[in-house]
């Protein structure tokens, strides 16, 4: 057998690998989502819970969700990183971060996968009484 042919056989075996691992997961592959819970009303000197609740499917270190971000009044106040071998525990996730009010709040959060990107940016009000 020539090299030439044992070149093509082999990279014939690790492209049909690559495939096979790759593949399933692609199936079922999407972008990174969030939904914002926090109170729509709060009094100014309040500290308020907000919750991001995230989703993405097939979180594993070839494909996760890559970055979490939320900007309050336009200006980003948390962020959270993944990475290979940090990532998201499930598909489904949230996290917590609290802010204290001094009037009222536009919140927007945004979660991209490293691979497919953000589903879009997710918007809530707060408003003082």
């Amino acid at each position: 057998m020539t090299f030439k042919i044992q070149k093509r056989i082999f990279f014939f075996a690790v492209s049909t690998f690559m495939v096979l691992l790759w593949v399933p997961g692609q199936a079922h592959a999407d972008k990174s989502s969030v939904r914002i819970e926090a109170p729509t009303q709060a009094p100014i000197g309040a500290t308020i819970p907000i919750t991001l609740h995230v989703s993405h499917s097939g979180n594993n270190f070839v494909h996760h969700t890559d970055w979490v971000v939320v900007k309050i009044n336009g200006e980003e106040a948390k962020r959270w990183e993944f990475g290979m071998f940090s990532t998201p525990d499930n598909e489904n996730f949230t996290l917590t971060m609290t802010h204290a009010m001094t009037g009222p709040i536009e919140i927007e959060a945004e979660a991209s996968c490293n691979i497919h990107g953000s589903a879009g940016i997710a918007k809530h009000s707060v408003t003082v009484p």
